[in-house]
């Protein structure tokens, strides 16, 4: 049953429930009122006839009936609707008029306030007054002024019949009027639950599904961006009521995380069948060497120490490569699968100078000169600025060489431009042709002659664009080698310092 039904439903059956309740509540307070303004009404009758009926008592003891005929017109004029009786002290009834009860006994004796007396069935409220004649023998006497006693429970009845429709209507009515407000305050929540059932990854429509870019998270300062509902394509609407928003607002983040989060799972998948399909056809040709060294090893045993001395080199050499681009191939998909809170403040300087004097130890023939200011902090990923900085300086070292022959010399320089910092290498080397500059970034791209994995200007220029930063190829001020400048943004006060790129498939794909 729908969420509206049921409260229609609830609503057809409390409104009218309630309606007789305050009803069954407010019978007596409505009989006491009218009972207390009809007691009110005989009062105000007794107290309006009660001085001609004083001088009509006066006048019958006295003997006189023209005095007493006249004083009997006035409290006929003075009772209007109301029945009067008047009696003598010996019983005599002097006066009888309007409605009354026609048994005389059924009037009560005693003087005191209004009370309810039976006469054949109906019911009479009757107020007894004790009357004294006027003058010295003026006499005594009894007043009552009555009136049908079912008046106030005629009203009642009125009233408990009206209650009893206002309930009756109530019901269809509190229905209709509780199913519209229900479906309306509904409405955001089954919005949410066709969206959630779009999200679907195996839906052909899904941005999962269809490889739609993620949309950029956004950083500022050391906070990671949450994301929003755009994401999803949803956004939460305000239907007015506190907690059906409050519930959409926290679907939409959900689903939002979901899809992102499916998103993400897609892309680890992709990188990791990438990952195998680059290792297998990267791998086969050293592995085939390998086998090709163990065969001839093992087929002649008495080989010359020069010539397995040889093959154990190559050995080695074939190993060393296989580690390397393992390696390299590992750090280019980690980059791909980073996330934004792996990111924080960086001293860039201190980074670069440990990358100088690390590259020292591993090059001692080549010479490096750093110029770095005391600090220069940046908002990234540290592991990625090391990987950086290292295949920087690694590969200035291995290819500045002047000639071929002659060791290589490599300036670092690092300074602040503007917005960027920017991070120069040159060195001595026999530099880059133009039309080749843009090549060199691409994977598993080197010189033949080139004893890397192909990799490692792939993983600068993919630490590049995961900073926003840019990275390009260009020759020194002299004009002799090459020099790599990248520009890295630096942090600022009004707008996110960084953002991940909507696309990160370094180790997918060739053009970025």
């Amino acid at each position: 049953m729908k969420l509206s039904t049921r409260i229609a439903l609830w609503a057809a059956a409390v409104v009218p429930l309630l309606v007789a309740l305050a009803g069954l509540l407010l019978l007596p307070l409505v009989g006491r009122d009218l009972r207390h303004q009809q007691d009110t009404r005989l009062g105000d009758r007794a107290a309006a006839v009660l001085p001609s009926v004083r001088a009509l008592v006066a006048a019958e003891t006295r003997g006189r009936p023209k005095v007493e005929q006249n004083q009997q017109r006035k409290v006929l004029d003075a009772a209007l609707d109301s029945g009067v009786r008047v009696t003598a002290q010996d019983g005599t009834v002097l006066l009888s008029v309007g409605p009354q009860p026609a048994d005389g006994q059924a009037f009560p004796a005693a003087p005191g306030g209004p009370v309810t007396v039976r006469d054949r069935g109906t019911a009479w409220r009757v107020l007894t007054v004790h009357v004294s004649g006027t003058g010295a023998e003026g006499g005594n006497g009894t007043l009552w002024v009555s009136e049908p006693g079912g008046l106030a429970g005629d009203q009642t009845a009125a009233v408990r019949r009206r209650v009893l429709l206002v309930a009756a209507v109530s019901a269809p009515l509190s229905a209709l009027i509780g199913f519209a407000l229900a479906e309306r305050a509904t409405a955001p929540l089954r919005r949410l639950s066709r969206r959630a059932a779009e999200l679907d990854p195996a839906a052909a429509h899904s941005p999962v599904a269809t490889g739609a870019p993620a949309t950029d998270t956004g950083v500022a300062g050391s906070t990671a961006s949450t994301g929003s509902a755009g994401s999803t394509g949803f956004a939460a609407e305000r239907s007015g009521t506190v907690e059906v928003d409050e519930l959409a607002a926290a679907l939409a983040l959900l689903l939002s995380r979901y899809d992102e989060q499916a998103l993400r799972t897609a892309q680890a998948l992709e990188t990791a069948r990438s990952f195998s399909a680059a290792a297998s056809h990267e791998l086969r040709t050293p592995l085939m060497s390998l086998r090709t060294n163990l065969d001839v090893l093992a087929a002649h045993p008495n080989l010359p120490s020069s010539e397995r001395a040889e093959i154990v080199a190559e050995l080695r050499d074939d190993h060393t490569r296989l580690l390397d681009l393992l390696t390299a191939l590992g750090t280019l998909a980690r980059g791909d699968l980073v996330e934004i809170d792996s990111f924080a403040p960086v001293d860039l300087a201190d980074l670069a100078d440990a990358a100088a004097a690390d590259a020292r130890r591993r090059h001692p023939a080549a010479g490096f000169t750093v110029e770095l200011p005391p600090e220069l902090r940046v908002f990234g990923w540290e592991p990625g600025l090391r990987i950086m900085l290292v295949n920087l300086l690694v590969n200035a070292a291995v290819h500045g060489r002047r000639g071929g022959t002659e060791p290589a010399r490599v300036t670092v320089r690092l300074a602040p431009a503007g917005t960027v910092a920017l991070l120069t290498v040159d060195d001595t080397g026999p530099g880059i042709p133009p039309g080749e500059r843009e090549a060199v970034f691409h994977r598993f791209h080197r010189r033949r002659d080139s004893p890397g994995s192909g990799l490692g200007l792939t993983l600068v220029a993919q630490q590049a664009a995961l900073h926003r930063g840019t990275v390009r190829i260009t020759e020194p001020l002299g004009g002799t080698g090459c020099r790599v400048e990248v520009r890295l943004p630096l942090p600022t006060a009004d707008a996110p310092t960084v953002r991940l790129p909507a696309r990160r498939d370094w180790i997918a794909g060739e053009e970025h």
